[in-house]
């Protein structure tokens, strides 16, 4: 039987899988990039056999000496020229990690072939000529790997033996450009002095560069991480047709991430329609048990009636894309008119097309210059950051977050004038009326997170009344205020003397009340700030709703407290309300409380102290990546 893999594991011959991860190597012409892509092939024993010699031996023949640089002339024009005008791909393996090394060129007039190598990067190796240091150059492409969304940067200081190894030398790039590309939001992973003609750095530290005690360029390589595979993802299953066979509605598309099963439960995004798999049918018969994974066409049936088109994206509860009529992206322009604000266009994202208008450009970047333009048009070849007004509802998600759902394409008269990825989708947005312009902030969420030295968060506290929330949100504001963060405290009961006050108790209105707090937690963490929510939330349902509000700053922590506990507790008297024997009775919904089947984090009160609790939490919220261990310098760009 054979097996398809995901495009980010690789088979081994003993039948393992190894984690594959994609790098771009981009820097200075002539400061040694292919020089040390062949070196790596060499150290780490990925050249066929006699290669090496047969390389030495034409490299004799013609009367000049041997360089690594040939194992990549592939082209007589490169050999000629003596440049590199490509992107090649090169494999190879180290010792955790199947590498696909993506030497791109580094002349400023083929930076446009950079961008679409790096396009394609999980990571970045950025080289750098000792002698000559950091030039104007390396500093673009530092910039451009940014602009990619490439976060992940190790540098290579080479030529070493031509300062004569010096540490004072490596000690003073090393902290330019770690500041240039801090200023950029990207902390380098390593800083590593090599000479790759003469092996020093590349897969050992030699006694040359004894001085220098980091990681080698191989040890970096296989401490850099691959992209998350597509069946890890959420389920993304867009809808390219709906079918009708004998009894059967048949909802037909290909899974861009995750798997689906018989009898999961699912939304269906824009509207939010809940519904479960019936059958995955395949043809010619009908598959059971099993699970279908992404990049498979499948056909499935529903347990109910309702109304699919194509373009909606099919999603588990809880984990769906955003609905959505604003979308920031990032776009290359290819039409020879400019992109200006206020243009019509249509985009297409995944099978959903719709019309949309320009509400905004900014940072528009001429890539083979690298310079910013303040203008209110993109022009060919450009590249700009533009807010998109929709005209109808899409479910779309961040490119960072899935990059299946994360790219868009641009039609103007019919023909292709663009593409690029999502940046951000504002939830919920979809009955605000086209000519409504939400105003940003003046402040950058990294600005914030350089201050607060975290990551804006929704921190969703749920359970049963008298289980700790309120305790638990009330230790947790007071601990990230003491690390200098901003945390602002949402009560569900203080919302409801206030916000809520219009609001009554049915299982609608207490709908109604989980949007509202989400709506209002979810721009607050937005705009860099953790809000933490505490309320019973009793419903799956709403809770999944506020998750999508929130999208991926939310974060759920069950306050799973016995009930008999919170009945002794009883401070507010919920439980004598509802002697009737089940919660109901202020719940609103038929099954009482619905506990969380998949929260971040449990938390039983009455088995850890407030203080044990709460470091919980904050371990939690580091792991996630919302809290920072280090403040980020913005001072540079002030």
């Amino acid at each position: 039987m054979n097996m398809i893999l995901p495009a980010s594991v690789s088979a081994t011959p003993n039948g393992t899988t190894r984690p594959q991860v994609r790098i771009v190597i981009v820097g200075h012409v002539d400061h040694g990039k292919s020089t040390l892509v062949g070196r790596l092939l060499h150290e780490t024993g990925s050249l066929p056999d006699g290669k090496l010699d047969m390389l030495k031996a034409v490299s004799a023949r013609r009367g000049m000496p041997f360089e690594w640089s040939f194992l990549l002339d592939a082209l007589q024009t490169e050999r000629d020229q003596g440049i590199t005008i490509d992107t090649t791909q090169i494999r190879f393996r180290t010792r955790s990690r199947d590498v696909v090394l993506i030497d791109a060129p580094g002349h400023a007039e083929f930076l446009r072939n950079m961008i679409t190598g790096a396009a394609q990067a999980d990571a970045a190796v950025l080289i750098i000529d000792a002698l000559e240091g950091v030039r104007d150059q390396t500093r673009r492409h530092g910039y451009l790997l940014q602009l990619l969304g490439i976060k992940q940067v190790a540098v290579v200081v080479n030529k070493m033996d031509r300062v004569d190894f010096g540490a004072a030398r490596f000690n003073a790039i090393s902290d330019e450009i770690s500041a240039h590309l801090t200023r950029l939001g990207v902390t380098p992973s390593a800083v590593i002095p090599i000479s790759a003609r003469d092996g020093d750095g590349v897969a050992a530290r030699t006694p040359r560069i004894g001085w220098y005690q980091g990681p080698s360029v191989v040890e970096a390589l296989d401490a850099l991480e691959p992209a998350r595979p597509l069946h890890q993802l959420a389920l993304r299953l867009p809808v390219q047709a709906v079918y009708k066979f004998d009894d059967r509605r048949i909802v037909a598309g290909r899974v861009e991430s995750g798997s689906l099963s018989a009898g999961d439960e699912i939304v269906i995004m824009p509207a939010g329609k809940i519904a479960k798999v019936k059958s995955v049918e395949s043809w010619p018969e009908t598959l059971h048990g099993s699970s279908h994974g992404a990049g498979r066409s499948v056909g499935i049936t529903l347990d109910r009636e309702l109304f699919v088109e194509r373009g909606d994206v099919i999603a588990h509860a809880g984990a769906t894309p955003c609905d959505t009529r604003r979308i920031r992206a990032r776009v290359f322009w290819l039409h020879e008119k400019p992109l200006s604000k206020g243009d019509q266009i249509l985009i297409r994202l995944g099978t959903r097309e719709s019309r949309a208008s320009v509400v905004a450009i900014e940072k528009v970047v001429d890539p083979g210059s690298l310079s910013h333009a303040q203008t209110e048009s993109i022009a060919r070849s450009h590249v700009g950051e533009i807010d998109l007004s929709l005209a109808q509802a899409v479910a779309a998600d961040p490119y960072g977050e899935n990059p299946r759902t994360g790219r868009l394409v641009i039609e103007v008269n019919g023909r292709i004038a663009g593409g690029g990825i999502v940046l951000a989708v504002d939830a919920g947005q979809r009955t605000v009326p086209v000519d409504i312009v939400p105003v940003e902030s003046a402040l950058r969420p990294e600005e914030r997170s350089a201050r607060y030295r975290h990551n804006g968060a929704v921190i969703w506290l749920t359970g049963l009344p008298a289980s700790g929330k309120s305790t638990l949100a009330r230790a947790l504001e007071r601990r990230l205020f003491s690390r200098a963060g901003s945390p602002i405290l949402l009560d569900g009961d203080t919302l409801r003397a206030g916000l809520s006050s219009d609001l009554g108790f049915s299982a609608q209105d207490r709908s109604e009340n989980i949007r509202r707090l989400a709506e209002v937690a979810a721009h607050l963490a937005r705009n860099g700030h953790i809000a933490i929510v505490a309320a019973i939330s009793p419903a799956a349902e709403d809770r999944a709703a506020a998750r999508r509000i929130a999208a991926t700053s939310f974060r759920e922590i069950y306050v799973a407290t016995p009930a008999e506990i919170c009945e002794s507790r009883d401070p507010k008297g919920h439980y004598a309300k509802a002697r009737a024997g089940s919660l109901q009775a202020f719940t609103g919904i038929d099954n009482g409380y619905q506990p969380p089947a998949g929260a971040d984090l449990e938390i039983d009160t009455s088995a850890r102290t407030v203080s044990d609790a709460t470091d919980a939490i904050e371990r939690m919220l580091a792991e996630s990546g919302i809290l920072l261990d280090e403040p980020v310098d913005l001072a540079a760009n002030v």
